[in-house]
């Protein structure tokens, strides 16, 4: 149905363009209107919403405005001094007084002249707002993590697919220059057969603890209970709300999917195991008997994805390496690369854009909105590599290994397992 209506309104437009050589539409067209001039018509400007934008979202939003083929028309946020922070900002750059606000996301979906939305909530609602937006028939561009879990990673790549939208997880690297190479070099051939991939992790533990209770604020500048969506009740707390909530179990997913979601994707695609996810993975433990932040995992061919923190070589954050039987490669968010031997070093070379950088993650994500081409870090491909994270940290959580299979989407003969592939949601929200 997406797809139909946007090429009704193309449709429409190449009618309207046959109907004007028949003297049926006015002589004289503006430049601007026919996107001459250097400018970009209204006809092929995508017109974007954004949910939840503070932090890394604004930064994310700052790329999209820089695009002359973006017309930005709503902020949807449940805090009042965030809603009026972008609105100030969209309305300087558009030169108007446009962009609506709203505190209830189903108010600004609703809106049938928004093409597509930017959705950097916290991870808590990540995957509801997209389903959300899917079901209004709204593209998304949605910062990772994408999932808080097993089930909501398979239901978020359920429904991108039923409602046929464009979806791109915010796992920008893999449009940036050092990792792509890395990638290639690995499924060239030229570091022989692959036996590792190893991805930057962090200190896998949550907490279940509370921050002291506040009082709660006006719903108007606060909404609170739509701050914790389908997480479960607690009292309110101002840290929670201002980036405070990383680290609590009911609104975090853990030290390996906070990198894991960046870098086990980056070692899926580089293995071309985006697709499907390890089979078993095993929890590490120091000499002291006390479990470490490493966890080794194998696909059901026997290559090993190693998940840890440290051992790096320092070319930044997000490092991934990759290993074969004649040879490895090393890179990380710096840009820089490191080979293991003088015959590969010519393969290399430098990149100045960081790892961080979504512009050309942005870029790709606006021409498939056009295009209707399925984007790099589409909803099936993140899903499962966040399922492989999930799966990690539900076997550090355990502190015992665990055996998955991809294909039922379960662990094998393991109850305690199978119960953490979900968590409990509020009454009212269901995926």
């Amino acid at each position: 149905m997406v797809q139909q209506s946007k090429l009704s309104r193309r449709g429409f437009l190449k009618t309207g363009t046959i109907a004007g050589s028949a003297g049926l539409l006015p002589l004289l067209v503006s430049g601007k209107v026919l996107g001459l001039d250097g400018n970009v018509s209204p006809s092929n400007k995508v017109n974007l919403g954004a949910i939840g934008i503070h932090g890394r979202g604004t930064h994310d939003l700052h790329c999209f405005l820089n695009r002359n083929d973006i017309r930005f028309r709503a902020i949807c946020d449940i805090r009042r001094v965030q809603r009026e922070t972008i609105k100030a900002e969209a309305d300087k750059h558009n030169n108007d007084t446009d962009c609506a606000m709203y505190r209830d996301m189903e108010d600004l979906l609703i809106r049938d002249d928004i093409d597509a939305v930017l959705i950097a909530t916290g991870d808590r609602w990540h995957t509801m707002a997209s389903i959300i937006a899917a079901r209004h028939g709204k593209d998304v561009y949605c910062e990772k993590p994408l999932s808080l879990t097993i089930e909501e990673s398979l239901a978020l790549a359920r429904a991108v697919k039923r409602y046929g939208i464009i979806y791109q997880a915010g796992t920008q690297r893999r449009n940036i220059g050092n990792f792509q190479l890395a990638a290639k070099i690995a499924q060239s051939g030229k570091l022989g057969k692959l036996t590792e991939v190893h991805a930057n992790t962090l200190w896998p533990a949550t907490t279940q603890d509370w921050l002291p209770a506040e009082p709660q604020p006006d719903i108007e500048e606060c909404d609170w209970d739509r701050w914790l969506g389908p997480c479960p009740w607690r009292p309110y707390n101002q840290q929670y709300v201002v980036g405070g909530w990383r680290g609590f179990y009911d609104f975090h997913g853990g030290g390996i999917l906070e990198w894991g979601s960046h870098t086990v994707d980056l070692c899926q695609w580089a293995a071309e195991k985006d697709q499907t996810a390890p089979v078993r993975y095993e929890p590490q433990f120091q000499q002291n008997g006390s479990i470490s932040g490493t966890i080794f995992a194998w696909y059901a061919d026997g290559l090993k994805l190693v998940m840890r923190e440290s051992g790096w070589l320092g070319l930044g954050t997000c490092s991934a390496r990759y290993v074969g039987e004649e040879g490895w490669v090393e890179t990380g968010d710096s840009g820089r690369m490191a080979v293991s031997s003088d015959a590969l070093r010519g393969e290399l070379k430098y990149f100045g854009m960081p790892g961080t950088d979504p512009i050309t993650h942005i870029a790709e994500f606006v021409e498939c909105v056009k295009s209707r081409r399925t984007p790099a870090a589409n909803a099936q491909v993140a899903a499962n590599s966040h399922i492989a994270s999930h799966c990690a940290y539900i076997a550090w959580q355990l502190g015992r290994p665990v055996e998955y299979d991809p294909a039922k989407a379960e662990f094998i003969n393991d109850e305690d397992a199978n119960r953490m592939r979900s968590r409990a949601m509020r009454e009212g929200y269901i995926l």
